[in-house]
């Protein structure tokens, strides 16, 4: 478990570049690149949805 502790970013940074790899030759680049963006628009609104509590108001009615 130490080394894991230790190496914690590289490894992420690891897995992510081979996922990223596998999606450029098994969909191509361009539906990559869109996976990518709509994941990052995704985490956004997570996050503004997260910081505003608007979610929690909604169902508190």
């Amino acid at each position: 478990m130490e080394i894991i502790d230790r190496y914690k970013y590289p490894i992420i940074g690891g897995v992510s570049g081979f996922v990223l790899a596998v999606c450029f030759f098994s969909i191509g680049f361009w539906k990559t690149i869109l996976l990518l963006l709509l994941v990052v628009l995704g985490v956004l609104i997570g996050i503004y949805l997260q910081k505003t509590d608007i979610i929690k108001q909604f169902l508190k009615k």
